[in-house]
């Protein structure tokens, strides 16, 4: 995804929308009805925005959102690929639990029968509606059938490119008025290209293979090499790089595509506005897992790197991260990307502490007014409803945070959790993506405030179990020292002294 000529950014909507709240609430006025809420899926987006400190991107839509918001700076996915990440945090429970590693397997008949967010709002008196790509086009044909939405709109298809700056669905705003959400197809037009000439196109900081990477952790990112202009450059298998100036192109093709999703959010928010939704409903916005762009010498998702599972994750919640807005008064008005100058956007509140995309489920329950499901026993697979990542709700207290430099606890104990399986030991053709049956390695990582550590393990996909008595390799990166996470430290004695207990 998103190379040369091909970039997409898929944005999946869910929206929640309870009837009491539907109705305009009268503006600049604090109501105690219950909220709706937005879900802003983005598919591949890594943290290259504005609000996230990046200079060379243009997201002023999104930076707009941030600075309204509460922004989580250190956000992780639990697996850096889009089906096992996005049923992870819509159910609440790690790819352990769900038992969905790859692209074909049905956690419901792997696992059990576990409640998702749009099924747990729905049940609580809530109209629930989803477009676009929110677990994967296949399954959210079985979860409409299955009754977790009231409305599932299908993907827009077209081959068609939308005009420069035009909202890709015209049905956008009846829709959203309507009380459903847009549909969005999110094209990158050649026109957003001229926002990043090639010569201002800067290569990754680490383009290569760093020397110490254990062969089993490295992504040969196949999907990619499968593509006829990448197939055309010869390029030497699994290692070979890719030329400097394709590799310019890639990465201007990528900010392209974030800068012409932006233009999709900043329409989908102004409409908010222009149905005065915007004092009554929360926005949550975050992607299923980052994206490389030559870090490591490598590109796509498919590993535990930073790069690839760290993720923007912001929610706004009117009245508590901003004011409600006045009357008349317009929260989220649209910002052209192409304005020759752009105004500097400041983030709202920001929290640094490293948090996990389990929390999604728990955090928006707790913001919505529902009671937060129970932790999860272990095992749980006979739970329907339960959490295994914690509520993110407590960061919300802003004068309990204020008034109370302990209340927020000690961010040396905020711990994040990913994991990768792969086929063999060494890079072959379905490293990327195994199948269930083919799984042979799973790569537990650890990330801490101090470092990211990881375990490559035997897997058997019959009984889902690992084997840490079966070490096949292993990563250690302080990230003070390494933030690239270039130089592994396992096989220094620091390295295999970590202790167990530090796994969920």
């Amino acid at each position: 995804m998103l190379l040369v000529g091909w970039c997409l950014l898929w944005l999946g909507l869910v929206l929640a929308s309870i009837g009491a709240s539907l109705e305009s609430a009268a503006p600049g006025s604090w109501t105690t009805a219950p909220l709706n809420v937005l879900l802003i899926i983005v598919d591949d987006l890594r943290p290259s925005l504005g609000c996230y400190g990046d200079k060379l991107v243009r997201s002023p839509n999104i930076d707009q959102l941030a600075s309204h918001s509460l922004l989580f700076q250190n956000a992780f996915a639990q697996q850096a690929v889009c089906a096992p990440s996005r049923v992870s945090f819509l159910t609440g429970r790690r790819p352990d639990t769900t038992r969905l590693y790859d692209f074909h397997s049905y956690w419901r008949v792997h696992a059990g029968n576990f409640s998702t967010i749009p099924q747990y709002f729905k049940e609580n008196g809530y109209v629930t509606m989803s477009v676009g790509k929110e677990y994967l086009p296949i399954i959210a044909m079985t979860l409409r059938i299955a009754g977790l939405f009231h409305l599932t709109i299908p993907p827009l298809k077209s081959t068609k490119t939308p005009s420069e700056r035009d909202p890709a669905s015209p049905s956008l705003v009846p829709l959203l008025k309507e009380r459903q959400p847009g549909v969005f197809v999110c094209f990158s037009p050649k026109e957003f290209q001229k926002l990043y000439p090639l010569e201002n196109m800067t290569l990754a900081p680490d383009p290569q293979v760093p020397a110490g990477l254990p062969s089993v952790a490295y992504n040969p990112w196949m999907d990619i090499r499968q593509r006829e202009d990448v197939q055309a450059l010869n390029l030497s298998v699994p290692y070979g790089p890719i030329p400097v100036d394709f590799q310019r192109k890639i990465r201007q093709s990528y900010f392209a595509s974030v800068s012409y999703l932006d233009t999709q959010v900043g329409h989908l928010l102004s409409a908010l506005d222009d149905f005065q939704l915007a004092n009554s409903t929360i926005v949550a916005f975050v992607s299923d897992h980052g994206w490389a762009l030559g870090e490591h010498g490598e590109w796509a998702k498919y590993s535990n790197f930073d790069v690839t599972t760290r993720v923007p994750l912001m929610f706004y919640v009117p009245g508590k991260t901003a004011p409600l807005p006045e009357a008349g008064e317009k929260l989220f008005p649209y910002i052209d990307p192409f304005d020759s100058v752009l105004e500097l956007t400041e983030p709202g509140r920001q929290v640094t502490d490293l948090v996990e995309l389990l929390s999604l489920s728990p955090t928006l329950s707790g913001l919505a007014g529902l009671q937060v499901p129970p932790r999860c026993p272990i095992p749980s697979f006979h739970v329907e409803r339960c959490r295994e990542g914690q509520s993110l709700v407590k960061h919300f207290r802003f004068q309990d945070l204020e008034e109370d430099p302990y209340f927020r606890g000690n961010p040396r104990e905020s711990i994040a959790y990913s994991q990768y399986p792969r086929p063999a030991d060494s890079p072959q053709w379905n490293s990327d993506k195994p199948s269930l049956k083919d799984i042979k390695v799973m790569g537990y990582s650890i990330r801490t405030i101090d470092y990211r550590y990881t375990v490559w393990v035997g897997f058997n996909p019959h009984d889902f179990l690992a084997n840490f008595s079966d070490v096949h390799a292993g990563e250690l990166y302080f990230v003070g020292s390494d933030p690239l996470q270039d130089h592994n430290m396992y096989n220094d004695s620091q390295g295999r002294d970590l202790p167990r207990s530090l796994m969920p």
